[in-house]
Formats: structure tokens, sequence, C-alpha cells
């Protein structure tokens, strides 16, 4: 018989069912998690249950049925693996069945996430309608991304990040040994840098679709974005007016994208000056008791960017390629220029890594460009200006140099004493000999500018 243990943790009293030796020759132990104690007796019996099914065919009960079917897939996989439950796919599983089982074995990832997994589960099913995973070949990998290029019509990093989830799926089938290898292996899935797909969106731009907002919550939706360099919509709808320090003039930002990392994707970001009456004003029109910032979403995704490309059109401009991440782009780009190259400054304000913010984010604006040309300019004037002193100061070393009688003569630098100076009015300064008032037609003075 299984018997139930017990331990203590700092998320309280975990349960977890160690099997007899009777019923399994090692004893495994199958953790519940936390969990109250009636559930813990209540799954013994059902593994009680399937343990006898498996060393003498004893029927399952209904209730044991059900409850292994509605089993999260990690606690499910376990029992498989014990040979407790038959695998929930078979070596003849469609792709279809298998990615559908795979996305509802992982409720442990954010429904962001399962969004895009659904939305690679749709495009494979259109163009490996009816496949079963066991069946599909290298050659039809490689189709299937030629697929997505031609006819779906999407860009290179969105390909290599759909056949980056597709191998993930592919993955899990091996490791449940439906398939020996996975037929996208070796396929480029590492996101690169596009610099094709940069816009720098100018102050004068912002201002324009400022004015084209129809509120002053939209007003702090695009400012968030394009000021403070928030990733829209995830980290604008989840800012909370408790976030926001008016007194200190900075707000905490909550990033789920990174809340696995170690700083729990907690960072604090100033309240810019162009930030400052966006905020003033959507707090002042807020509605009582309001709790998020952009209240109309109360804390929730919502697809922003549908809408903001209406006001981007109504604001009489054309919109520019990644409509969100062009405006962080921009503004890690310029925070880069004011603070005068603080990349730990800047990083920590924007959320993301140098490593990162170089390849994907910083730019190269016409503005650099003009810089650059004005350096030039500076610098061939600056050149100019040199070379009539460097001419002075060539003829001044040339012995040879023979005034004429029309010179006017009032200054001859020489870097060696004339052997003859006599009449002249001749003394050392810097390690050269200045002559002044001199006649040209003096012999020793035969070095004179002119």
């Amino acid at each position: 018989m299984a018997s139930i243990g017990k331990t203590k943790g700092g998320k309280g009293t975990l349960y977890y069912i160690q099997l007899s030796p009777g019923e399994h020759s090692q004893r495994p132990i199958i953790r519940l998690g936390k969990c109250t104690k009636n559930d813990a007796v209540s799954t013994r019996v059902h593994i009680e249950n399937l343990v006898r099914n498996r060393k003498s065919g004893v029927a399952i009960p209904v209730t044991t049925a059900e409850w292994l079917e509605n089993l999260p897939g990690v606690f499910r996989e376990r029992l498989e693996k014990l040979g407790l439950a038959a695998s929930q796919v078979s070596k003849q599983s469609s792709l279809a069945d298998w990615v559908r089982g795979y996305i509802k074995r992982r409720p442990d990832v954010k429904e962001a996430t399962r969004r895009k997994w659904r939305d690679v589960e749709d495009k494979l099913n259109t163009f490996f309608r009816g496949s079963l995973i066991g069946e599909i070949t290298v050659q039809q990998a490689k189709s299937f991304r030629v697929y997505l290029q031609t006819t779906v019509n999407l860009g290179e990093n969105t390909i290599r990040r759909h056949i980056g989830i597709t191998r993930q799926f592919f993955n899990s089938a091996v490791d449940a040994e439906l398939i020996t290898k996975n037929p996208f292996r070796g396929q480029p899935v590492s996101v690169r840098a596009n610099e094709s797909r940069f816009f720098y969106v100018t102050p004068e731009i912002a201002e324009k679709v400022l004015a084209a907002c129809p509120n002053a919550e939209w007003r702090l939706i695009f400012g968030l974005a394009r000021y403070g360099g928030l990733r829209c919509p995830s980290e604008v709808v989840a800012l909370k007016w408790t976030d926001i320090d008016f007194e200190k003039q900075r707000f905490t930002v909550h990033a789920s994208k990174t809340e696995h990392h170690g700083d729990g994707g907690i960072r604090v970001v100033p309240i810019f000056p162009e930030l400052k009456p966006l905020f003033q004003d959507a707090f002042d029109n807020a509605p009582e008791g309001a709790v998020y910032c952009v209240h109309r979403c109360n804390g929730q995704w919502s697809n922003l960017g549908a809408l903001l490309s209406k006001i981007v059109k109504r604001a009489g401009l054309e919109l520019w390629p990644k409509l969100m991440q062009n405006l962080r782009s921009t503004r890690e780009t310029e925070l880069f220029k004011l603070t005068g190259g603080n990349i730990k400054a800047v990083c920590s304000w924007i959320g993301n890594s140098p490593e990162v913010a170089m390849q994907h984010y910083a730019q190269v604006t016409d503005a650099d460009y003009r810089e650059a040309a004005k350096m030039t300019i500076i610098g061939q004037a600056e050149q100019a200006l040199q070379n009539p002193m460097q001419q002075a100061a060539k003829s001044c070393r040339t012995a040879s140099h023979e005034p004429s009688d029309d010179t006017d003569v009032s200054l001859c630098v020489c870097e060696t004493k004339p052997q003859d100076a006599t009449g002249c009015d001749d003394m050392q300064k810097g390690g050269n000999w200045a002559m002044r008032d001199l006649n040209p037609r003096h012999p020793a003075c035969k070095a004179g500018i002119t």
C-alpha cells in the first residue's frame, strides 16, 4: 500500500506519495506539491487503482479515469514514466494532436507565450494538414520554412522564431520517444538585427502623434512607449498609479517578460521631462478609484497596436516598420546621446542588456551623419588654418630664402642662431632666435619671412 508523507518548506506543507515495494521495486516518490491532506489521500486512492490495473489488469474506476484525464501535463508524464498511465499519444499520432496536447500540458507558461504557440500551431496545421508526426521529413521541414517566407510572407526574424517554436514541439516528441530525430534540427533560429526595419521616431513626429491622440490616457500610452521606453502593451498596461512616485520623479516598471530574472523583472525609471505633463494630465483625468494608469485596459493585455495605427494615420503620418518596438528603440538611442553614452544607466532604465541594446535597439540616425559631416568640415577648416603657419615655418628654415628689395620684414624666426647677427636686434625665445627690425639686405638675415 502506498504511503503519504509530507515536508515543510517556504511554501508551507508539501505532500508526496511513496509506493511500497510490492507496488514498485524502486519505491519511487510521487510529489504532489502544495495541497490539502484530503487531496493527498484521494490521490493515493487513484494511484493504487492504477497500480492494480498495471499488475492484474483490473479495470480503472470511472472516477480514476476522469481524474487521470484532467491531470496537469507534468504530473501525468511522471505517472507515464512509472508505467502507471498509458501515453496520451502514440507513434501514429498526427502532428495536430501532438502540438495541441503539448500546449495543453504546459500550464506553466504565460498566456502571451501560449498565444505565440497557437499561432505557430495554426500555420503547422495548414501546411502539414493530416500528417503524422513520424512521417515529416527534413525536406518537408525545409519546405515549411519556404512556405512561411513566400506564402505567409513573414520576415526573416519572425520565421526564425516560428521555426524555433516548431523545433520545441518536435524536441518534446523526441523526448517522448515518438520520433527518433527532429526534422527541424539545424535550421537557423537565432534572431538577427534587421537594420532595414529600424526607424527613428523624431520628436517632431512624436508631437504630431500626441496631438492626434483622442485623450490624456492615449497620450500617456504613447508617451510611455516613446519617452519612457516601455514595452507596449505588456509593461504599459501593467503600470499602476501606486508605481508612480511624483515626489522622487521616478516610477517602477514590472516586466512580465523578464520576471524570471534575478531582479524579478522590476526596474525603476526616471519621470523624464517629456513624461511629467503626460502623467499629470492622465492622473487628473483618471476616474475615481482607478488602479491602473491605463484604466481602459485594467491591467489586461490589449491590442493597442491596432488603435495606435489609426492614431498615426490620423496625424497624417505613414506607419513605421515596427510600430511599438521602434518607439522603444528610438528612446534608447536618444538616451545614449543624452547621457553621454552611459550604457549602464540607460540599459537599466530600458530593461535590456548592453548586448541586446547594441544589436537590436541602438540606431545610427540622420543627425549622426550630419554631425559627422560637420566634424569633417571643422577638421578641414583647422587644417586650412594650420597650413599657412606650416609654410611659414618651412620658409624660415630655408637658407636660400632671399627677400626682395621691397619686402617689409618685421619678424624672422630661425631654429639656429645666425653666425653673423651683427647689427640685428636678436633675442632667444623658446629655443629659437627671433630677430626683429631686420634689414632685408643684411647678409645674416636672409631667412626673413615675407
